[in-house]
């Protein structure tokens, strides 16, 4: 009984963390009826044959088969951040930086480029098909963290911290060509500012920019799927050698 709750105990660490299967959009009902219905099933194949521990170990147990379901959540869930960083640095340039929306994920008011970056990622997410390589990353590993192996290491949490950290850069990355053309935008418009004092930059800068921004954003949204695809492939890959080094 001992072996089934901690399967059900990684599992629900997934769902609870991971995008897309722990969203709010989804109903409690119905993770609730994922977590039964993944546990039935990985417990006959990846669960343990016995395991006997005592209260306290049964709770460390517990925490760390939940760490687990963590780690791999976390993992593609900095992606989706990533997104919204891009976003909202997106929406900084071009003007958008006040106009804030309701994100239906998060119920947090949120600028509107990072909520239209995160639903845009979503489906790509749901596209790939990633939902799926994650119940293939938790199925895969138990074979090289049983049940009961796992805790929090410091070796772990510094390449956990060295992942997040890289939110930043992968953010910069996805909002780079709106970036650069909003960017090398200024740069005229200052020089038109300069050789025309009468022309009202301050006016047009703002609408031109958010132009530019916009059709470049448009453009640039062609590569997105290739791009995300890598960084979600990059994502399951961190989280396997998180996991490899939670024990």
């Amino acid at each position: 009984m001992l072996g089934l709750s901690c399967v059900g105990a990684r599992v629900g660490g997934l769902l609870v963390f991971t995008p897309f299967l722990g969203s709010n959009a989804i109903a409690p009902r119905v993770k609730a009826g994922l977590l039964v219905m993944l546990t039935a099933l990985l417990y006959p194949v990846c669960g343990p044959r016995e395991i006997s521990l005592t209260a306290s170990g049964a709770v460390r147990a517990m925490l760390g088969e939940a760490l687990v379901g963590l780690l791999i959540g976390l993992a593609v869930q900095f992606v989706f951040e990533a997104a919204q960083f891009a976003g909202q640095a997106m929406g900084t340039q071009v003007g958008f930086g006040l106009v804030n929306i309701i994100d239906p994920t998060t119920q947090v008011d949120t600028p509107v480029l990072a909520v239209f970056s995160q639903t845009i990622v979503m489906l790509i997410f749901l596209q790939l098909g990633v939902h799926r390589w994650l119940i293939r990353a938790l199925a895969s590993s138990f074979g090289y963290l049983p049940v009961g192996t796992a805790w929090a290491t410091g070796e772990m949490t510094r390449q956990l911290l060295h992942a997040a950290g890289g939110i930043w850069l992968a953010g910069v990355q996805i909002a780079a060509p709106a970036l650069l053309a909003t960017l090398l935008a200024d740069f005229v418009l200052g020089f038109l500012g300069k050789a025309s004092p009468q022309l009202p930059v301050l006016f047009l800068g703002l609408s031109v920019k958010s132009m530019i921004g916009l059709f470049v954003l448009a453009l640039s949204l062609r590569y997105w799927p290739v791009l995300f695809e890598r960084y979600f492939s990059e994502a399951i890959h961190s989280a396997e050698r998180l996991l490899q080094l939670a024990h």
